[in-house]
């Protein structure tokens, strides 16, 4: 079984995705716009919120790290509200947690400041500009 993650943009996937790639290093693996869909897109999973019709993402994949992460900027009216779920991003080393809590806080805003833990020598937490919630952590090994 596999538990994979698929965030819904409405109108911004494609900004968001160049966002990852550049403070994560994230890999796009597939992006499909609504104009390329060979068949008509079922009632509410439309292309809203786009400047441009049909350009709007349809599907996209990109991996961070070993984890793939889904994104659409389908099924979405108004502003996307991504609540009750954050996503975990594990860090191999202090300075790296640092630098991508740094990078995802870029226009975005700091809920927790990074520091030590009992559980970690470095974590934190902030919400990026597009309001996906991020822990960055570096844990400390278990004994």
């Amino acid at each position: 079984m596999l538990v994979q993650s698929y965030l819904f943009f409405n109108g911004r996937c494609e900004e968001a995705i160049a966002f990852y790639q550049k403070a994560l290093g994230a890999q796009v693996t597939m992006k499909m716009r609504f104009k390329e869909n060979p068949d008509p897109p079922s009632e509410g999973c439309g292309p809203d919120g786009g400047a441009i019709p049909g350009e709007n993402i349809m599907h996209a994949s990109f991996k961070i790290g070993e984890t793939e992460v889904m994104a659409s900027d389908g099924m979405g009216t108004g502003k996307p509200e991504f609540k009750g779920f954050s996503l975990s991003l594990t860090a191999a080393s202090d300075a790296e947690a640092e630098r991508l809590f740094k990078a995802l806080g870029e226009g975005g805003k700091v809920e927790m400041p990074m520091t030590q833990t009992f559980f970690a020598s470095a974590f934190g937490m902030v919400v990026d500009r597009f309001g996906v919630s991020w822990m960055v952590i570096n844990p400390r090994p278990m004994p």
